[in-house]
Parts: structure tokens; C-alpha cells; sequence
């Protein structure tokens, strides 16, 4: 590697040589389906999408996945590359990013049993967890029609612009299931040992190598750890890196667990490129250009590990969609102006697993590039913003920067709102990030902050716009002793104003209710999530050996013990984040909490906490009860300020409080900010 001195970071933006072509850095942005890959009529936003992720500096981008053919569907009629027709619209995307220096990678994925649909195939007939459909056992004609499928749709994808395409062999896709014993139960030549298994992998190589030409990338994504039980073993791994190399790949990118792993893998609570190790511990095997992914989320991540020499790319996919500009900023030396990647999940993967368009909790503009922009203004007015939470932030920021004068009051000390308790949370260390980068902003745009400031009627009333992002107030309980000293609100245990007792009761299991129980069970956070750590408490091999990559999992002791009630019936938690929340549940269940629904509150007296269950009536011997019941929006100053003729805006809590929702509240105030 030739480090470029000059630069802050100098392995990250150090040229990567391919023999046939050059890439300018070392950033590569990484698959993720947006939703906008799956219509024609979308491609043009996902044209612009790519743009400014290109024109910001990224070396090579990777498409979200594309079917070879319509059993490889990830559901019905979603995005695929069969036919001569389809190439054609690819070029408005490839043209737009060539127009800002960068290189484009179509990535071809073939879901295998993880379609959506009743055509699904695979190497063998055996379901998989998250589908409701059965696949149908691929015949040997079947396999080799779907190796030429592949070859196809890599020649179709040059045809349409693409520099390279990568071939998605992880995360339990079709390529992966046919490496995997665990899926593969097949008798003849694609099925048995290891060099059967892997051969439908390198046989889709070697005909694209075949198919495309000596100059065009073939990025191969391995799964390097598949964290499922009967996984591959390390051995397996290196001979399918070995013979993919000698198929004619150009790249290998590291792929990290199955869709149906249960241990999290690209979350929050992850740590920071907890991953790195493995593709570090394939480079002696190896001699192609190696991409250490997942959880990268920050320059000197990434410089880190390009410099110990352990791989030669950084993967990025989320860190692009909260900032196109991430490494426009890294190159400049101001990594305190990105805006981060806090891995919630909330708006990019949550979306696509809901069949909806992607885009992102800390900007909202991924994705929408198209429809909403931060114009100038044409008419300066004075706004004025009443709360510094992130629908406040969102909102003062963009409005200055669209050239208002803003006044954002705060009647806290510090910035944040709710985001200040997020972060207390383990493993939401993350959202300290987001405040970070508001700080930064309110500086650049030129925001007039007014730190414990209790905003009025008669301070508001000359500003020509006034905006109230006051958020939430607790929602009260009415049940018998609910002004019992054990009784207290969550507010007050997660600011330290209550030390909790060793035995705590939980009211409400909503994302509060969840938050506040992880506080409960596991120590403080720091400032470093330990990997070593997390991986002992989550059950990962941290030498990468065994199969799967997997351990028995050893869990540290809970802080508290802890029941965890909701009112309604069913499962707690039932409607949390769609790919976090099976992470929040497994979390508490290892560390002993009870979750329990359908649960009557009686009365909270000296002996403990009074509840039916079933019908059945029983005692908590509880320390403290912790109200966690939702909330009531903050709106005070709305009525006076309309009475005198304001114009008054409601954003994020003070307008909808049914549960705490960063995402709504800053895309609503983004958008608010972008049309005063």
C-alpha cells in the first residue's frame, strides 16, 4: 500500500491498483438495497442517490442486490438483470456516477430459500427460518441454467455501464447455501465435500471471468463468518478463498452471518469493527486486494485497520446513507462534521424488511435526493426553535443553513433532549455521535443557541416563525399507591436522580420500557464497547476457528433482577424495530429479565408490587416500581402563541408522543425546515 502522506488519514485515501484500473482511495461503498433498485420509474432517484454518494468522494460503489433470473427474487417482480432491455436503464445510473470519478459494481444476488415467494429454489428442500415458502430442490440442469444465469446478467450489467458486479456468496443466500453443509445435502458433483460444495461458487466466477473480459471487476463477497450452527469452519473458508482467487475474482469483500444468525452483527450495540480480525486472518491465504466490513463507521476506524496492513478496503454502506459526503470530510481532516451512522436500523433496514423505500434516522434526504433539498431561501425570516432535541436540532440547522435567522431556545444546559438518555443506554453509546455532529452544525449554520432558556410567550411573539420541538412529558399511572416512594419515573433513574434497588418492576415495555431494562441488567456503558467482551457474551469464536465462527456463549451476571410488565397481552416487545428487536429481547432473556404480558396492576405498598397474571394474583418483592407508560406531548405554548397571532409549527413529540420516534420527529422537522 502507497499511503498518501498529505492526507490526515493516509492508507484511507491511499490509490488501490487493480492492474486493469485504478480506484482513488480505499472507501468502498457497500451493498444495500434501497427499494429503489426494484421499479424503472425509480432508477433516476437512484441515479441521484449514487451521484452524491460519487461526487463526495467514494472509490466504488456496490448496488444493492439483483437477481440473475426471476426464481432469484427476493420477492415478486423486485429488482433483477435478465434480459437485453433491462441493461438499458442501468446507464443513467453508471453514467452518473462515472461523471464524478468513481467506479460501480452491480451486485448480483440470487435469494435462494430466502425468497419471498412460492418459485424459491435452492440446493436442497429444506426451509429457512425467516420465509414462509419451501424451496424447490434445484435438478443439475437447474444448477448449471443458473450458473449461465449469472454469467448472463455480470455481461448484461458491462453492457449497462457497470465497471465490475459483486457476487453475493453471504449472508445465506443461494451461493452460500450451496457451500454450507448445513443447507447443501445434495449427493452429486454440487453437493457432499467441501470442493463439491464450493464448486457452483467457483464455476458462477470463472464463467463471468469468462463472460466480461480480463478488465472488469469481480468483486466476490465470502462468508467469512457465518455465525449459524453446522457453519463452515475456518479451514472450509480459506479453500473457498483459495480457489475463488484462482477462478478469477478481483476482490474479496467479507460477508459476516446468515440472515438467521441470532447473534447481531451490524446493530448499535455491535462494536466498532468488531470484525476486522477475520478478514485480517485471511491475508496470508491470499493475494487479492482483501475489504474489511461492518460496523466501520468513522475515519479512524477505518485508517486503523488499513494500517496495520490487515486488508486493503473498508466497506461502507449505512455511514453513506447518513452522510454522502463522509469521505469528502475525511479527506479534509473534519471528521467532526460527519454526520454518523449510529446503526440503528430504524429507517434503512427496517424499511427494506418492510418492503418500504430506505433511508436514514439522521438524514432523512438518503434515498429522497430528489424530493427533498435545502434550497436558499428567497424570503429571510426570523425563526424561532423551542427545544433542542433532535426535531429541534434537525430543524434550526437546516432552516440556518437555508439562510434564516434562527434562534433555537433550550431550557436544559446542554443540547440533546431525549437523545441525552438514549445514550446512557448500553450499547447506544452511538447516539453521542448524533448530538456531536448537531453541536458542529449549530457552529457552521450560524444557529443563535440559548442554553437554559425557558422559552415564553412574550419572547417568541416578534419572530415570524416559531417552531415547538418541546417534546414529551411522562405519561402518568393511576393505579392504587402509585405515589408509593417505590414508585418512581423513568426519567429520574436514567438522569441518576434514583439509584434502583437490587429487585426492579418495570411498567410498560415499549422501546422506553426496554431501554430502561438493558440499564438495569448490564454496567455503565463506556466510551469503547469491548469486543472481547461482547463477543463472550454473544458466543463468537474470537479466533474465527470453529464452525460457524461460533462458541457457547458465557453471559455475565445481571446488575438487578428485573420483571418487565406490559398491560396488553402477548409477547413485550412485539413492536419494536423489526431487525433490532429480536436483539433487545434476546439480551434481556439472557440476563434473567422477566418479561411478562397481560398483566393487571393492582397496588404497590411496602410488601411489593401487586399484579394478576391470568387471573392469577401475585406479589413482586420488589425495591422499586419504574414507570415506563408513554407519554403526553409537551405543548404549553401552543395555544397562547396561536392566541396572539403566531405561526406556530408542532415537530416530533410536542406533536405526536404515541411512543418516542427519532426517525418521524427528525424527518418531519427536516422537511418543515425545507419548506419555511
Amino acid at each position: 500500500m502507497t499511503a498518501n502522506d498529505a492526507s490526515p488519514y493516509p492508507h484511507l485515501f491511499a490509490p488501490l491498483d487493480l492492474g486493469f484500473t485504478t480506484l482513488r482511495n480505499r472507501v468502498l461503498m457497500g451493498s444495500m438495497h434501497t427499494g429503489l433498485e426494484d421499479r424503472k420509474r425509480d432508477f433516476p432517484k437512484l441515479a441521484a442517490y449514487f451521484a452524491e454518494r460519487a461526487e463526495g468522494g467514494v472509490a466504488l460503489i456496490v448496488t444493492g442486490g439483483f437477481a440473475p433470473n426471476f426464481e432469484g427474487w427476493l420477492t415478486p417482480f423486485a429488482s433483477r438483470l435478465a434480459w437485453p432491455w433491462e441493461a438499458r436503464k442501468h446507464r443513467q445510473v453508471t453514467g452518473a456516477v462515472h461523471a464524478h470519478g468513481a467506479r460501480i459494481c452491480l451486485q448480483l444476488l440470487h435469494a435462494g430459500r430466502y425468497a419471498y415467494h412460492p418459485l424459491a429454489v435452492a440446493p436442497s428442500r429444506i426451509k429457512a427460518p425467516i420465509t414462509p415458502f419451501t424451496p424447490r430442490e434445484l435438478g443439475a440442469r437447474g444448477v448449471e441454467r443458473t450458473i449461465d444465469a449469472y454469467a448472463n446478467a455480470a455481461k448484461l450489467a458491462r453492457d449497462g455501464g457497470y465497471d465490475g458486479v459483486e457476487v453475493m456468496g453471504s449472508e445465506g443466500y443461494l451461493i452460500n447455501q450451496f457451500l454450507s453443509a448445513r443447507t447443501n445435502r445434495r449427493t452429486d458433483r454440487w453437493g457432499g465435500d467441501t470442493a463439491s460444495r464450493m464448486r457452483f461458487a467457483v464455476e458462477i466466477v470463472r464463467r463471468v471471468r469468462e463472460a466480461c473480459g480480463p478488465d472488469f471487476i469481480i468483486v466476490y463477497r465470502l462468508s467469512m463468518l457465518e455465525l449459524v450452527p453446522d457453519g463452515s469452519d475456518w479451514n472450509e473458508i480459506v479453500q473457498q478463498a483459495r480457489a475463488i482467487e484462482a477462478a478469477g475474482a478481483t476482490i474479496i469483500n467479507t460477508g459476516i452471518g446468515w440472515h438467521e444468525s441470532r447473534v447481531p452483527t451490524i446493530a448499535t450495540s455491535v462494536p466498532r469493527a468488531a470484525f476486522a480480525g477475520v478478514t485480517a486472518k485471511l491475508r496470508p491465504h491470499v493475494s487479492l486486494p482483501l475489504v474489511a466490513t461492518n460496523r466501520i463507521n468513522m475515519p479512524d476506524v477505518a485508517e486503523r485497520i488499513l494500517a496495520r496492513g490487515d486488508v486493503d478496503m473498508v466497506s461502507m454502506a449505512r455511514p453513506l446513507l447518513a452522510d454522502p459526503q463522509w469521505v469528502a470530510k475525511a479527506r479534509a481532516g473534519r471528521p467532526e462534521a460527519i454526520n454518523t451512522c449510529i446503526a440503528c436500523n430504524q429507517a434503512c433496514l427496517d424499511h427494506v424488511f418492510q418492503r418500504r423505500t430506505a433511508s436514514c434516522l439522521v438524514n432523512p434526504r438518503a434515498c429522497a435526493e430528489t424530493e427533498l433539498n435545502y434550497l436558499p431561501t428567497t424570503t429571510r425570516k426570523r425563526i424561532a426553535v423551542v427545544g433542542a432535541g433532535p426535531a429541534g436540532l434537525a430543524c434550526a440547522t437546516i432552516a440556518a443553513q437555508r439562510g434564516h435567522d434562527v434562534v433555537l431556545f433550550e431550557r436544559d444546559a446542554r443540547i440533546g433532549g431525549q437523545f441525552n438518555l438514549a445514550r446512557t443506554i448500553p450499547g447506544k453509546e452511538e447516539f453521542g455521535e448524533t448530538l456531536r455532529w448537531f453541536q458542529h452544525r449549530i457552529v457552521e449554520t450560524g444557529v443563535q443557541l440559548r442554553l437554559s432558556t425557558e422559552a415564553t410567550p412574550e419572547l417568541l411573539r416578534d419572530f415570524d416563525e416559531v417552531v415547538l420541538a418541546t417534546g414529551v412529558v411522562p405519561r402518568q399511572v393511576d393505579f392504587e399507591g402509585h405515589d408509593h416512594p417505590k414508585v418512581v419515573g423513568y426519567l429520574d433513574v436514567l438522569r441518576g436522580r434514583v439509584e434502583p434497588g437490587r429487585r426492579v418492576a418495570i411498567v410498560g415495555a415499549g422501546g422506553i420500557g426496554f431501554d430502561v431494562a438493558e440499564f438495569l441488567v448490564q454496567p455503565a456503558p463506556s466510551p469503547t464497547l469491548d469486543v472481547e467482551e461482547w463477543m463472550r457474551e454473544w458466543g463468537v469464536d474470537p479466533a474465527f476457528e470453529s464452525a460457524g465462527g461460533l462458541r457457547p456463549p458465557r453471559v455475565s451476571p445481571p446488575q438487578r433482577e428485573v420483571w418487565l410488565l406490559q398491560r396488553s397481552p402477548g409477547r413485550p416487545g412485539a413492536r419494536l424495530g423489526k431487525t433490532t428487536g429480536w436483539i433487545h429481547r434476546a439480551t434481556l432473556k439472557h440476563k434473567g429479565v422477566r418479561m411478562i404480558g397481560g398483566v393487571e396492576y393492582v397496588a404497590v405498598d411496602d410488601e411489593g408490587f401487586h399484579v394478576r397474571v391470568d387471573g392469577q394474583a401475585q406479589v413482586l418483592p420488589v425495591d422499586h416500581v419504574v414507570v415506563c407508560a408513554g407519554q403526553e406531548p409537551l405543548r404549553a405554548l401552543h395555544a397562547p402563541l396561536e392566541a396572539a397571532g403566531c405561526r406556530v409549527h408542532l415537530v416530533g413529540g410536542a406533536d405526536v408522543a404515541a411512543e418516542l420516534d427519532a426517525k418521524r420527529a427528525i424527518a418531519q422537522a427536516s422537511r418543515l425546515a425545507a419548506a419555511l
